[in-house]
């Protein structure tokens, strides 16, 4: 329960999904009803939804994971999730994202 936000009452705070839909809505233009980028394709809308996690987690740097620098340069260090759980140590930029192959297990 503690993983789902629940508060001392037992109640889910469900703003964090509610958020995470309004990022999607406002990133895939599929997710607009009857838009003419509906989802007309159960495996391209799979798939379009994959590189937008993908996205989302290594290449858009998220205001709140940055972190304050002690230096007199830059005041702040972008970073993304991946970043912040420590699956990468820099930005990935959409090249690399799109070129990044996946090995076989």
């Amino acid at each position: 329960m503690r993983l789902l936000g629940t508060d001392s009452g037992g109640r889910i705070n469900t703003s964090f999904v509610e958020r995470l839909n309004l990022s999607i809505r406002n990133s895939l233009a599929r997710f607009v009803r009857r838009g003419m980028n509906y989802s007309k394709n159960l495996e391209i809308h799979s798939k379009a939804i994959d590189f937008f996690q993908s996205w989302y987690n290594f290449v858009k740097p998220h205001k709140s994971l940055r972190i304050e620098l002690k230096d007199g340069g830059r005041k702040w260090m972008q970073r993304t999730p991946a970043m912040a759980e420590g699956l990468t140590d820099r930005i990935w930029s959409l090249s690399e994202l799109l070129c990044f192959r996946i090995p076989v297990q």
